[in-house]
């Protein structure tokens, strides 16, 4: 009887075991570049250097990610993924796992995960803006939206028939007071003020054959000493995104807008970014891609546009070389410069090229 009864235990322990397969998987980029630009100081002096911020093409990143069946068509997830610079291997975003850690489920329904999430402002960009978070790229212009994560937050994402919905809801959007665009000082989680440093997004999309229509928003709240000019809880900075690309076997064509309602910013709360890419696959290894946007301060004459041309030569499936050109035009005290973590001086304009190595594992 007791052999009948440890031999029906072992074999629902075995049937249990075989159900929650885990997977765990390792995976990066490291992507190094050098670049010269012009007018890198108010005196007009030019720069060659290594760019810390990210890589020329992507920022550099070591990730881990895994899975448990649970059955039943449900799955425990996971992701931690950590960016860093390779030009001196220091971290990035100011935090061990400054780009995504979080855990969840995910199931027909779709994924609802818990931690340090990507915002679906940031989500939305994805396809659509053809250069990409790339050291010259719409970063440039607004550096929140490749830094759009959010500290202590809940996410949801569900496709249902190709329509995408999804949504974050954060407590404290970022905890770190580094400084730059992911250490701006805002912990939230107050007992005294509920609203403080709190973040909220939601993203729609519809994917066809051939092409995909896009609308994202996202909404930050201040906090006592957050930085940017949001340093109350009544004040609130909003984006929201409206985009569509077009694609076939060889080229893909991305245009969008962001609308921004900055209450942090006294004298340019308002403005729109547009902009306008294509790529085209010259050859099945030589991409030949480019980029036209513009930030217009709605009341003002303090806008900048910018033009890039890049080409990318796939060396392998994991390995690419590529080299980019680009130009950014200052207007009235417009300050903005061409590679991210670069710096000019207001009304100057700046020519830059870049060239590197990405390889991806």
């Amino acid at each position: 009887m007791n052999k009948t009864i440890y031999a029906a235990m072992a074999a629902a322990l075995a049937a249990g075991a075989a159900q929650a397969q885990s997977n765990v998987t390792m995976y990066g980029i490291i992507d190094a570049a050098v670049e010269y630009y012009s007018n890198a100081d108010a005196a007009g002096n030019n720069l060659t250097r290594m760019p810390s911020l990210g890589g020329g093409m992507f920022p550099s990143r070591l990730g881990f990610r895994g899975s448990e069946d649970l059955g039943d068509g449900l799955k425990a997830i996971f992701q931690l993924e950590n960016g860093f610079a390779p030009d001196t291997g220091t971290l990035g975003q100011n935090r061990l796992f400054g780009r995504q850690a979080w855990v969840g489920l995910q199931g027909k329904w779709g994924q609802l995960t818990f931690g340090r999430n990507y915002n679906m402002l940031n989500i939305s960009t994805y396809d659509v803006d053809i250069i990409g978070p790339s050291q010259y790229g719409l970063g440039s212009l607004d550096s929140f939206i490749p830094n759009g994560r959010s500290d202590n937050s809940i996410a949801y994402r569900g496709t249902f028939s190709g329509v995408t919905i999804g949504g974050t809801y954060s407590l404290g959007r970022d905890t770190s007071s580094a400084g730059g665009p992911a250490g701006t000082g805002c912990a939230g989680e107050s007992a005294t003020d509920a609203t403080a440093c709190r973040e909220w997004s939601a993203l729609l999309r519809y994917d066809a054959p051939g092409y995909a229509l896009i609308g994202a928003y996202d909404r930050i709240y201040g906090g006592a000493g957050a930085a940017n000019g949001l340093n109350s809880s009544d004040k609130t900075d909003s984006r929201a995104h409206i985009a569509a690309f077009f694609k076939q076997e060889d080229w893909k064509l991305g245009v969008g807008i962001i609308q921004r309602n900055n209450e942090g910013s006294a004298t340019q709360p308002r403005s729109n970014l547009v902009y306008l890419g294509a790529a085209y696959n010259v050859t099945p290894f030589f991409t030949l891609d480019g980029q036209v946007a513009r930030l217009n301060y709605r009341a003002t004459n303090n806008d900048s546009k910018q033009f890039l041309l890049r080409g990318v030569y796939n060396l392998s499936k994991r390995s690419a070389v590529y080299v980019a050109i680009g130009r950014i035009d200052n207007d009235g005290t417009a300050a903005l410069a061409l590679s991210a973590g670069g710096s000019t001086a207001a009304g100057l304009n700046q020519n830059g090229i870049i060239t590197g190595i990405k390889h991806s594992f």
